[in-house]
């Protein structure tokens, strides 16, 4: 009984903390405030972009090439002998100036061969001296011998004279004749003796002035293959000589890059025969050589002279050739080398035509599409048509103002309407002006 009593009591004991403990809880639930929401609003995507500009722009084109001589002349052995003298400065690279002499070959043969013409040619006047010497004694006898058979002949009719005197005094001048006419006909193949001897003197005098090589212009050598003393037959290439007054490059250009020289320029009826001269003022190009030395950018100022004659079939690029003018005379030690043969240089070809031309980094042309941004900073594309691209910027032809802005950063994904936070790119700017017309 008491047991039970004191099990009682005990349960009564939990109870009220129970109760308190629910009341709590009760309590609190009703006076907690439900979370705060904030309102973020649209999400904003940040890009780069600039304002279109308007620059005044020439297309150019560029190309690579090497630099070769405007004129080598080849030194060909035209006699044949063992080689006396070669000049001391006469070595692969050495420059020796016209006129100067490179090469003698023995000169002894042609010597004798033009000494042997010579006194052939005085044997033969004094032949022609004593043949019209012979021709008036033998016009002479002649003379008299018909005198005499007209002598002969009255007395033979007078009966004084037998008919066999007559018959020999007509012999004597028959034989009299004849000897005129053989002197006459000698004297008659003297002329042309004569200019078969002149002929073969002309001939020894060119083979003995053949017998020294003189240099015909300012040049540089190249290809030596000779030494002294030794053997020439003829027909043999002694050396090169690379001309040092002007050199050409030939710049293998795209077809597609070649045209941008050709846009918005008039329509012009060519003349074949002054095919070049007429592109050259159709499209005034402004050539500029320029070698890479590493740390520093040589530049010579060129001109066009002509295009190739073909077009390889494999990178579809035509040769488009120029020249400058004494390169040696424009030497800066340290600065600016010559142009030497072999030399792989960068040719730009730029008009001095220029026009107003809407331009965007070629980046930012996507597809055929740019993406502007409006006044509200969201996104749109917009389809634009390109004219031209040259380097890094594409000229746009249709579907842009200059002024609007554009994208200039990579946008992914780039959603039509999207919000943006702009940020204006200076330094793509200033680049984008300095590329149009690099210096």
């Amino acid at each position: 009984m008491n047991i039970s009593r004191l099990l009682h009591s005990r349960k009564l004991l939990i109870l009220p903390p129970i109760a308190i403990g629910i009341l709590a809880l009760i309590v609190m639930a009703a006076s907690k405030q439900p979370p705060v929401q904030t309102d973020r609003g649209e999400p904003k995507r940040t890009v780069r972009i600039i304002e279109v500009p308007l620059i005044d722009l020439s297309p150019m084109a560029e190309g690579f090439g090497s630099v070769q001589p405007a004129r080598v002349w080849t030194a060909v052995s035209q006699v044949a002998g063992n080689i006396t003298y070669i000049h001391p400065k006469l070595r692969n690279g050495e420059i020796l100036t016209e006129a100067t002499e490179l090469v003698h070959i023995d000169p002894r043969d042609y010597e004798i061969a033009l000494a042997q013409t010579t006194a052939e040619l005085n044997e033969l006047e004094v032949q022609e001296k004593n043949a019209r010497a012979s021709l008036q004694i033998e016009q002479r006898n002649l003379k008299l011998a018909k005198d005499e058979l007209d002598r002969i002949r009255k007395l033979v009719k007078k009966g004084t004279a037998s008919q066999s005197k007559a018959d020999e005094t007509e012999r004597a001048m028959l034989s009299y004749s004849a000897s005129v006419q053989n002197l006459k006909n000698s004297l008659a193949l003297v002329p042309s003796q004569r200019s078969l001897l002149e002929a073969r003197r002309s001939l020894a005098e060119r083979d003995l002035e053949r017998t020294i090589i003189t240099a015909p212009f300012d040049m540089r050598v190249a290809n030596l293959n000779i030494e002294a003393d030794q053997y020439v037959p003829v027909g043999q290439n002694l050396f090169e000589g690379d001309a040092v007054d002007r050199v050409e490059v030939e710049a293998q250009v795209a077809m597609s890059s070649l045209r941008r020289l050709f846009i918005g320029r008039p329509s012009m009826r060519i003349d074949f025969e002054r095919l070049n001269e007429d592109f050259a003022d159709l499209i005034a190009i402004d050539p500029v050589v320029r070698l890479d030395l590493g740390n520093h950018v040589a530049e010579w100022v060129a001109e066009f002279v002509r295009f190739s004659d073909t077009v390889d079939p494999e990178t579809r690029t035509m040769g488009v050739v120029v020249a400058v003018d004494n390169p040696f005379d424009k030497v800066i030690p340290g600065y600016k080398p010559p142009l030497s043969k072999g030399m792989f240089v960068k040719v730009i070809m730029k008009t001095h035509r220029s026009a107003q031309r809407i331009v965007v980094p070629r980046s930012a042309v996507r597809g055929g599409s740019v993406f502007v941004v409006d006044e509200e900073n969201r996104l749109r594309r917009r389809n634009v048509k390109v004219l031209f691209s040259q380097l890094d910027i594409s000229v746009i032809e249709e579907g842009l103002e200059p002024g609007e802005r554009i994208v200039v950063s990579d946008l992914i994904p780039a959603v039509d309407g999207m919000l943006l936070q702009v940020q204006i790119d200076e330094d793509l700017t200033r680049t984008l002006k300095a590329m149009s017309n690099p210096s």
